[in-house]
């Protein structure tokens, strides 16, 4: 949960499993059980593991600080310090995550049949409880026959702690990441360059994929897409005026400077109503920052009567929000690009993190 792109891309992977599922049974003929979890959260020892998600936060409120760690960890002495590290203090209580059952996870008598990693953070440990436990403690190193997969859900630009040949496959999104696997030594037929996963709603098909549903009949792509994105009944459905809309987005963490971005899109967006006296919209997605949403709300007295302003927290329906818009003012979380992008959104990146964003 350091930044909110990891576990979207979980509930995606899941998502995709019990659509296979649901589609072609006679492929995939029992369901798909995926238990999510956040490790370091739910199974960090102590400090800093179990606060990495606040600590997250102020690395990214503060980008230098994120700027230091991201290279230091990058180098061969701090990806080395950090494997270290971890396995000095977090085996055990790692080891208890990666043994619970499934199914019912205050129990510990059966274990998952494949683990998927979509955190850099989650491969060499992960990896070395998997050998003990495959080896009944004989080993770290080696013996691991529980299939592993790493997804990488970074888009420009990766951490090395991603990349660990002790994969079974690595998924990448871009070239670039597969030539920085590749410089990590990851061998090439455990690369494979798939895109990134993208939440339900952003599926071309996803209005067609209820549950339980067959598969859609082939379409006309034109007519379908002109229906699928639809402003004026979207905007309708989620109580917005139909006017040109400005979305404003800082990821589920609602980071980015996104009050002092909203405020400037308003101010933008009130001198045009001025100039041409026509109406405009601002729709802010504020996710989990609460102090943004509080400070940004009530909206309507700021910016004058010609600027419709909906201040949100956190959505379940990003898709429909950034179908119902004609522009996106975001940070550049690779998850939000990608699905901006499925949308024929066009993006104006207001802020980026050191390292992996730049």
């Amino acid at each position: 949960d350091t930044g909110g792109g990891h576990r979207a891309s979980a509930n995606a992977l899941r998502d995709a499993f019990n659509v296979l599922h649901e589609t072609e049974p006679s492929r995939f003929p029992y369901p798909i059980r995926c238990d999510i979890v956040d490790i370091y959260t739910d199974y960090g020892p102590s400090f800093p593991w179990n606060e990495y998600v606040a600590l997250y936060k102020i690395m990214a409120e503060y980008s230098f600080l994120w700027k230091f760690f991201y290279e230091f960890g990058a180098t061969p002495f701090g990806l080395w310090l950090n494997n270290f590290m971890q396995e000095l203090t977090c085996f055990g209580a790692f080891e208890e995550c990666l043994t619970r059952n499934p199914i019912d996870i205050a129990r510990n008598d059966r274990r998952a049949d494949m683990v998927v990693s979509v955190h850099p953070l989650c491969q060499d440990l992960p990896l070395k409880i998997l050998n003990s436990l495959d080896t009944n403690g004989a080993s770290r190193t080696e013996g691991r026959t529980t299939p592993f997969a790493t997804v990488v859900t970074d888009l420009g630009g990766a951490h090395p702690t991603w990349f660990n040949d002790g994969v079974d496959k690595c998924f990448v999104p871009s070239d670039v990441l597969k030539n920085a696997a590749l410089d990590r030594s990851v061998k090439l037929d455990k690369i494979v360059q798939y895109g990134l996963p993208i939440r339900r709603g952003f599926w071309r098909f996803g209005a067609d994929y209820a549950d339980g549903a067959a598969p859609p009949e082939p379409q006309d792509e034109a007519a379908e897409m002109e229906g699928v994105h639809h402003k004026p009944t979207i905007r309708e459905a989620l109580g917005i005026a139909d006017v040109p809309t400005v979305l404003v987005v800082g990821g589920g963490d609602g980071m980015g400077g996104i009050v002092a971005q909203a405020q400037a899109v308003g101010e933008r967006l009130q001198k045009l109503a001025a100039a041409s006296s026509s109406s405009y919209q601002m729709v802010v997605i504020c996710g989990s920052n609460k102090s943004a949403q509080s400070a940004l709300s009530p909206a309507q007295t700021r910016w004058g009567k010609d600027i419709q302003v909906s201040i949100q927290g956190y959505v379940n329906n990003m898709d429909e929000f950034m179908r119902a818009s004609d522009i996106l003012v975001t940070k550049a979380g690779p998850g939000t690009i990608a699905e901006a992008s499925i949308c024929g959104l066009p993006c104006v990146l207001s802020s980026f993190l050191p390292g992996q964003e730049e």
